[in-house]
């Protein structure tokens, strides 16, 4: 099934379309959840979530603007960041044992393994460091402009400019392949 035949079911409401969409996506959704999160059971949870989501909105897509895989991820991605920065989601960690951050801080030190479930790592690669580490900021740790123009001691705007620029070598490269 292609994803312009997903897309139409999904607007006629079709059953069977959900199963589809979450046998398609759902992995790649949820490496990009957990990626942010780092707590399987929750980041199983937004995925569920995500994927109502899709569902509920997707008279809100438009093909104009991106690829339906772009329009999901990004509502996978902004729904980890959500969760991630909810009170009840930051009272949960400070109770949670250090043992469980071991892997956190295994894998916060540079892109890890996870960004290849989403099959992008190859290209993110053949960017340029200062790229990798805005990217790996925004997109994969979750962090805001804000806090990543601290983390990388560089003024607000400047980050902001580098990003997009960043995110347009990133397109140039994903349509070469």
């Amino acid at each position: 099934m292609t994803q312009d035949e997903l897309v139409a079911l999904i607007n006629k409401k079709d059953e069977q379309a959900f199963d589809y969409l979450y046998d398609m996506y759902a992995q790649s959704l949820f490496g990009v959840i957990e990626n942010i999160i780092k707590n399987k059971a929750q980041s199983e949870d937004v995925l569920q979530e995500v994927m109502v989501k899709i569902w509920r909105n997707l008279p809100q897509y438009d093909p104009e603007k991106g690829r339906f895989f772009t329009w999901i991820v990004n509502i996978a991605r902004n729904s980890a960041i959500d969760k991630y920065r909810s009170k009840a989601y930051k009272k949960e960690r400070q109770n949670l044992d250090a043992n469980n951050f071991v892997h956190s801080i295994e894998t916060h030190a540079s892109l890890n393994n996870q960004v290849n479930s989403i099959g992008i790592e190859k290209f993110i690669k053949k960017l340029k460091p200062a790229c990798i580490k805005i990217i790996d900021l925004l997109f994969f740790k979750g962090f805001t402009h804000k806090e990543a123009s601290e983390n990388l001691k560089i003024p607000l705007g400047t980050l902001k400019t580098r990003n997009r620029a960043c995110i347009h070598e990133l397109r140039n490269l994903l349509q070469v392949k």
